[in-house]
């Protein structure tokens, strides 16, 4: 599995309190035509902790079909309960996923140790190609990046880390302990280029569900070694970047895509729309990219 360039993050869009499958689907082409180098829905961004796991098994159903092997599908399935994450990864290799995306266990603090045996009990039920999500933000637990070289070494299904600390110097440590052959990428889109020049493969990108094409040009130019048109991408996108995350995520981007006439810019509870004052600083970010009139 060579899962690289520009993975967008999917929202997930609704229509009065239920998936707009019809919007989802057109959503999905317009990425695709975009030039998008993979697509994963369930994530953060596609409102994974407020879908029913009925709901949860659609959204990956639906991407599934409407991709048809165009594209990788790198199919959220994580969750603090192991055995619901086996069972979400079940459902997402049996419905024809290209591999997963297993984030760290929240809320319960499992140690560095509970990691492990976390990632191995999924691995020995459900054999796909695995990318660890890490986002100590949300999860209050970070993977160390000796463990994440553990992973790598001890659990064949795990190919690789969306890496969402920000943190470089932890990058640069992932990529040095786990060598050639490990796939790391960028969970923050602030840090896309300057994980590439250390040796990542891409981003699984919030910012791609509006310029989809922006972003894997990034991607193309920082895998191509082109140093001078990366930063001119990288500081074009930084203004995007910065506006979608003014709250949390995914309110920006899904009031942005509302605005762009994609889909309804509705969130779900605890999740509220976006205040006056912050709505006002996306419209300006938004006219002067071009995206709105």
């Amino acid at each position: 599995m060579n899962l690289a360039g520009n993975i967008t993050a999917l929202v997930t869009p609704f229509k009065d309190g239920v998936i707009d499958e019809e919007r989802f689907r057109e959503f999905i082409e317009w990425q695709i035509r975009e030039g998008v180098n993979g697509l994963s829905p369930c994530g953060t961004t596609g409102e994974s902790a407020t879908l029913s796991h009925a709901e949860h098994e659609k959204v990956i159903g639906i991407c599934i079909d409407q991709v048809k092997g165009r594209v990788p599908v790198l199919a959220g399935a994580g969750s603090n309960n192991t055995s619901e994450a086996i069972a979400l990864g079940a459902f997402a290799k049996k419905a024809g996923a290209d591999a997963l995306l297993l984030i760290t266990p929240y809320y319960n603090k499992p140690t560095q140790e509970g990691l492990v045996a976390h990632y191995k009990a999924i691995a020995r039920e459900v054999s796909l190609p695995t990318i660890v999500y890490n986002v100590p933000g949300r999860t209050a637990l970070n993977i160390q990046p000796a463990t994440m070289a553990r992973l790598f070494r001890e659990v064949p299904e795990i190919i690789g880390v969306k890496e969402a600390t920000g943190d470089l110097a932890q990058v640069s440590d992932i990529l040095e302990l786990c060598g050639e052959g490990f796939i790391l990428l960028s969970g923050d889109d602030f840090t896309v280029a300057p994980s590439m020049a250390l040796g990542g493969k891409g981003v699984i990108s919030v910012v791609a569900n509006l310029v989809p094409a922006k972003m894997s040009s990034l991607c193309s130019e920082a895998a191509a070694g082109n140093a001078a048109e990366t930063r001119k991408l990288h500081f074009e996108l930084a203004p995007l970047c910065r506006a979608c995350f003014l709250e949390t995520n995914p309110v920006p981007v899904k009031t942005a895509l509302g605005l762009m006439g994609k889909m309804s810019g509705e969130v779900r509870l605890p999740l509220v729309p976006l205040q006056a004052a912050n709505q006002r600083r996306l419209e300006e970010v938004l006219r002067e990219a071009d995206l709105i009139a």
